[in-house]
């Protein structure tokens, strides 16, 4: 899953692709680098971001949604609204990635099941705003795991059809960098769940935490840390997850072939 987000202010490549048009020729770049679907967004959830307004969300995201599925892309569209979904699906998007899994709108769940298509469910507990705040556990495994089974129920039960329902752990939202090392070492665990598992690691804190070195006044920038997402992705395939959201896609769609090509052999 390749990421192209339509945002003046995301963590790693705010305002790149901010303009249409630069925006579909990204899209079909990584497309022609390897990527399967594209995951298009028009709202930042770094941590401590502001919400952009449904309006303003809904000019970034359909043009360049609809774009890319006129050249044929497979395409996601990564929003929280349900109106920004509905539109999106209408416009040619085959799947919704809701970082909230379906708690920031409660007309997202119904929305979703209205248009039967896949439904990425995050775990989530609260906007960018405040999440680093609510990074407290106990376990974070199993309390990962026991949240996620809990929306899955929600969603389930708000109409979505459970072979729709596709799970993320939420690398990075209301986690630290510990959270995030442990739940990639218990990926296989997630399976308990029974449905196919999304990894977004993608340029995100916990790898420029682990990429410092010793005396290092910063992490590296989120741009330098490709190497490290791709290192993430070969473990993510490991691990038997059904795909990896990346801002860069080449490094990381080898990084998968070569653990495909472990796997088969052994």
């Amino acid at each position: 899953m390749g990421v192209v987000n339509v945002t003046p202010d995301s963590f790693s490549d705010g305002g790149r692709w901010f303009d249409t048009t630069v925006a579909v020729k990204h899209g079909l770049h990584l497309v022609s680098e390897g990527a399967d679907l594209v995951d298009v967004g028009g709202e930042s959830t770094r941590p401590g971001a502001s919400r952009v307004d449904e309006a303003e969300e809904l000019r970034r995201v359909i043009p360049v949604v609809k774009g890319l599925a006129s050249e044929g892309v497979t395409v996601s569209v990564d929003t929280m609204r349900a109106r920004v979904a509905e539109q999106a699906v209408a416009a040619g998007a085959v799947l919704v990635n809701d970082v909230s899994g379906g708690l920031a709108d409660p007309d997202m769940i119904p929305a979703v099941a209205a248009a039967e298509v896949p439904f990425v469910v995050m775990h989530w507990r609260g906007f960018s705003e405040s999440m680093n705040s609510r990074a407290v556990y106990g376990d974070v495994v199993a309390e990962v795991i026991d949240e996620l089974r809990q929306r899955m129920e929600a969603v389930i039960a708000g109409g979505v059809a459970p072979e729709r329902v596709v799970i993320d752990p939420g690398l990075g939202f209301a986690k630290d960098a510990a959270h995030d090392l442990k739940l990639v070492a218990h990926l296989t665990e997630l399976h308990a769940l029974g449905r196919p598992l999304l990894v977004a690691a993608s340029r995100k804190r916990f790898l420029g935490h682990v990429l410092t070195g010793p005396g290092a006044a910063a992490p590296p920038p989120a741009r330098e840390r490709d190497a490290a997402t791709a290192a993430v992705s070969a473990l993510a395939a490991q691990a038997g997850a059904w795909a990896v959201r990346v801002h860069e896609v080449r490094a990381t769609a080898d990084a998968v072939r070569v653990a495909r090509a472990v796997e088969g052999a052994a």
